[in-house]
């Protein structure tokens, strides 16, 4: 990706490893599946709700319990591949994630599909901190504009691209191949993994500290969290009866995780890794960064949907041009990332970000593709801009007995960005709808002239078709002026989202330069 002179071992270190270079890659497909496999049933619910005879409460927990899983999985990933092996945990979670597979496209009931969703989520999850660790464990310094670039851009065109590889999926086939296409390339991954990769041995000891209470007090604080961000916006938060025993579950088991966390002998997390003040900021930024990859593939499929009436399959076109940008911009980001400082591309992507979402505040429900353009263009580019950079100075100056469990934390930074990014959006947009619509009905009386002379043309044009004028032109009216009201709170979710993008712009100088990596295992 990078340029020629890139592959040039640096002086006094050793040449490029084919082997380790065709295991990483591998590796990095299997990555790109799970990370995938998030969003790619998301424009094709609507149809696994027809084919497994699902209610329209079910349906969100074939997207739900995959999140929910994966969210408990990623942080425990870093303690199993220290004891397992980077080796045979890569092997397990790919191995189960193209079982699970399998599994989820045959399934007969809306339970099945849950269940195997979950595991699915669960066991595949463990792929996506795996590979960031390796990449900043095996791979000198000189050869990261190659390596960050290729997980960045994967981390962010998954699932970008997921609505639109699912919609193709489901529109040529049927919705049992959003799942079954991940089975070939996964028994591939799966054996490759296991015949190329010798990165680390496995330390069984570890085993014998195993925090059994820590995990389960993980995964009641992740799992309830996710939960209340999921379903938090669609309920009227704390008023339903699950999100409020939800967060209560979540607060007494996140108060249980962190006191477990700093005071086991062995922590299924070791929260050591923030008082690296870079890793730290960089988790941060990660986090933001998470609303934007997420919120906006929510954000604009939803418009689209709502607004324009589009198809999964139109909404998909419309969408791939943001993940065009990231392949044009990922070779560029990468070789710059060498030769500038990392905060100004950071300065220049949530610069970028912010231009992209405040274009879109002059939103009108007459938007498409052309007027969708230049917005997707900069987060396209801003996202690997952002991306590249951030990985570098939240993983690229920790010690390698770190880079496992840092790993983790640091990819949880992302998804529960993305979790914090969709309650946010979700709740924003309700709220100002509500708003807007009560203004809007302030305005529209029997006393607007305005308001008259449209809704007599409107009648006319009904009765001229033989229809009921008056109840057909009281209805069109009504429409017209919920549209209004959800498009004005789409504009104003974009203004929030700018303001946040502009302060992380502005908050780049206040991170410290990188420097280089410990050789050490220990700590700072």
């Amino acid at each position: 990706m990078a340029a020629s002179a890139t592959l040039a071992p640096a002086v006094g270190e050793p040449p490029l490893d084919r082997r380790r270079m065709v295991a990483f890659v591998c590796m990095v497909f299997g990555m790109f599946m799970a990370i995938l496999d998030i969003q790619i049933v998301s424009a094709s619910l609507a149809e696994i709700q027809a084919g497994l005879s699902a209610s329209g409460d079910e349906i969100p927990w074939v997207q739900t319990s995959y999140l929910i899983a994966e969210v408990i999985a990623i942080p425990l990933s870093g303690f199993l591949s220290r004891v397992i092996s980077t080796r045979w945990m890569f092997v397990v979670s790919a191995g189960g994630f193209t079982l699970m597979s399998l599994m989820c496209a045959t399934s007969t009931s809306i339970n099945e599909m849950i269940v195997w969703r979950a595991l699915q989520g669960f066991i595949g999850g463990g792929m996506i901190p795996t590979v960031f660790a390796s990449a900043f464990t095996i791979f000198p310094p000189s050869k990261r504009p190659i390596v960050s670039p290729m997980i960045g851009l994967v981390a962010t065109l998954a699932p970008t691209i997921g609505p639109t590889v699912g919609g193709y999926l489901t529109d040529a086939f049927d919705w049992h191949w959003l799942f079954l296409i991940n089975v070939v390339p996964g028994i591939i991954v799966t054996v490759s993994t296991y015949l190329l990769v010798d990165f680390d041995e496995p330390n069984l000891d570890l085993f014998k500290h195993f925090d059994w209470f820590g995990l389960a007090f993980m995964a009641a604080f992740l799992g309830c969290l996710e939960y209340v961000l999921e379903e938090g916006p669609n309920h009227d938060w704390l008023q339903d009866e699950a999100v409020f025993a939800c967060a209560l579950i979540c607060v007494a088991g996140g108060i249980a995780f962190f006191w477990r966390a700093l005071t086991a002998r062995e922590p299924i997390v070791d929260l050591r890794a923030f008082t690296d003040r870079n890793f730290a900021a960089g988790c941060i930024f990660s986090f933001v960064l998470g609303i934007g990859l997420y919120g906006l593939t929510y954000l604009y499929p939803v418009y689209l949907g709502r607004v324009r009436g589009y198809s999964a399959l139109q909404i998909g076109e419309t969408m791939f041009v943001s993940g065009l940008c990231m392949f044009a911009t990922a070779p560029i980001a990468g070789r710059f990332s060498g030769k500038i400082d990392p905060r100004i591309l950071m300065g220049i992507g949530f610069t970028g970000f912010a231009a992209g979402t405040w274009i879109v505040t002059g939103l009108t429900k007459d938007w498409d593709f052309w007027e969708l353009l230049l917005p997707q263009v900069l987060r396209g580019c801003s996202l690997m801009l952002c991306m590249i950079p951030i990985n570098n100075i939240a993983l690229g100056t920790l010690p390698p007995a770190r880079m496992k469990n840092a790993s983790g934390l640091y990819n949880l930074t992302r998804n529960l960005g993305g979790a914090v990014g969709l309650a946010l959006i979700n709740t924003v947009l309700n709220d100002r709808w509500d708003l807007h619509l009560a203004r809007l009905h302030e305005r529209f009386t029997w006393t607007n002239t305005t308001v008259l002379e449209r809704l007599d043309m409107t009648r006319r044009q009904f009765d001229a078709l033989g229809l009921d004028g008056n109840a057909m032109a009281l209805k069109a009216m009504m429409n017209t002026v919920r549209m209004q009201g959800l498009v004005m709170s789409f504009t104003d979710v974009f203004l929030v989202l700018t303001f946040l993008f502009l302060a992380m712009a502005c908050a780049t100088p206040l991170i410290r330069r990188p420097r280089a990596a410990s050789p050490g295992g220990g700590g700072h």
